[in-house]
């Protein structure tokens, strides 16, 4: 993949960002469910798309958005400019549990590091943007709990054995299960990823969907060309 991604209101320049446009990115950006947040916070923004997408998608919204990796945080802040966003989304470089901001989040959005169990890569920025251990989601769920507002919402893509984690520890936090969509390549393939809805509304959600990618091999489904059509040009 170059280093320009077009999309069809937007542009996203990956160049100096470890973790480039993946499909568990646009996927959370595109389904995220909300009803005209004001406040939304995409933290480990990396490109900055799903900021830009949510600031797509939710034209009231303003959007925060920060990220850890120097060289990640500077290309995200180019995109940001260059968006017609701009006005409405602010970077932070830093940690998000450094963030002061004194206002609560309707939304708080991540694609976060999540390859708990592996090896450690060799590239010390590869390493950052894609290893973590539990105490990382410990934070965010702590963050979370005192930083959304009361039907604020948390929103994550994960894989299965750390999606259960985190709705366990969620709801000792004060989190509790929204929605879950397992998203699976092909309908009769393993669910590869969790989108992850946990919200501070004391009524706890059983709704759960399937979301498949491909029809057939090199054929995307109807659902993803649905959700993804405002965003990609071969839609």
């Amino acid at each position: 993949m170059g280093s320009i991604f077009q999309f069809k209101e937007f542009e996203v320049n990956q160049q100096g960002c470890a973790m480039k446009i993946n499909t568990d990115g646009v996927l959370l950006g595109a389904t995220v469910d909300a009803n005209n947040p004001t406040r939304i916070l995409d933290i480990g923004t990396g490109t900055g798309v799903i900021a830009m997408m949510l600031a797509q998608r939710f034209p009231d919204a303003q959007v925060d958005a920060v990220e850890i990796d120097e060289e990640a945080y500077k290309t995200s802040l180019k995109n940001f400019q260059n968006s017609p966003f701009q006005a409405r989304i602010q970077g932070y470089f830093g940690s998000f549990e450094e963030m002061q901001s004194s206002l609560p989040y309707d939304i708080i959005v991540s694609n976060p590091p999540f390859y708990t169990n592996s090896l450690h890569n060799p590239d010390s920025r590869k390493k950052l943007a894609r290893h973590t251990d539990f105490d990382f989601f410990n934070k965010l769920l702590v963050f979370a709990q005192e930083k959304l507002t009361h039907n604020g919402q948390l929103e994550l893509i994960l894989p299965g054995e750390l999606a259960e984690y985190v709705i366990e520890h969620g709801h000792a936090m004060g989190l509790h299960l929204r929605k879950t969509i397992s998203i699976r390549s092909f309908a009769d393939s393993e669910v590869i990823r969790n989108l992850v809805s946990l919200g501070k509304n004391s009524v706890e959600s059983t709704i759960k969907d399937d979301f498949i990618i491909y029809e057939e091999k090199g054929v995307y489904s109807a659902d993803y060309r649905t959700v993804l059509k405002p965003f990609f040009l071969a839609f």
